[in-house]
């Protein structure tokens, strides 16, 4: 395009460019044709993880589709998305299994009953025909500390129903869990407040 080019023209050319790239992109989207359940897993080092979790739980409560939510570490403390989570009773089920982080409770024992006790209720949540998604929160935490054994959760994962979504979120996911996945997004820090000195804010960590 020349320095002397009009508006006129400059518009007709990007048209066309739009053109060609859409055609291109339409062609790619109808090569894409099979349906499934994924299975989703969020990790890595950055803030996020959880957050993009529970952004699919928003989306699948705006088709009016059923979602259950474990939480293997998180405590009980309220949190934001719990407390709206509460006006979506008929479509929602949280199990908040979590006692706080290992070194809150500093009980190994503890930790491995607790975790225990969430993967049976992620387990009758992967096999309820009733829902559309299953958030596993933090289940990569106890993956990572050996509380669950990884080749039973993984065998568990994939032998969910073919239409069923699941998202595993936490840092440090096993190789395993990533090999068995349909779609990884690892969470990249590159900057976090929290290294100045501040402290969890309302509305942005819980």
């Amino acid at each position: 395009m020349t320095a002397a080019a009009t508006d006129s023209e400059i518009n007709a050319a990007h048209r066309e460019k739009m053109a060609k790239i859409k055609a291109v992109k339409d062609r790619i989207y109808a090569s894409k044709t099979i349906e499934k359940g994924l299975l989703m897993v969020h990790t890595g080092t950055g803030k996020g993880k959880s957050t993009a979790a529970f952004g699919l739980v928003m989306r699948t409560l705006g088709h009016g589709k059923r979602v259950g939510i474990v939480q293997f570490v998180k405590g009980r403390r309220d949190t934001g998305e719990r407390k709206l989570l509460e006006r979506f009773a008929d479509l929602v089920t949280v199990k908040v299994m979590g006692e706080g982080f290992t070194w809150e409770t500093q009980d190994r024992a503890r930790d491995i009953e607790a975790a225990e006790a969430a993967w049976a209720e992620a387990k009758a949540m992967l096999a309820d025909p009733g829902l559309h998604l299953v958030v596993l929160d933090e289940l990569n935490i106890v993956l990572r500390k050996d509380y669950l054994v990884i080749e039973d959760v993984v065998a568990g994962l994939l032998a969910k129903r073919p239409d069923l979504h699941v998202v595993v979120t936490g840092r440090n996911a096993k190789p395993e869990l990533l090999a068995a996945a349909d779609l990884v997004t690892e969470m990249t820090l590159v900057k976090h407040p929290f290294r100045e000195g501040v402290k969890g804010q309302l509305g942005i960590e819980f």
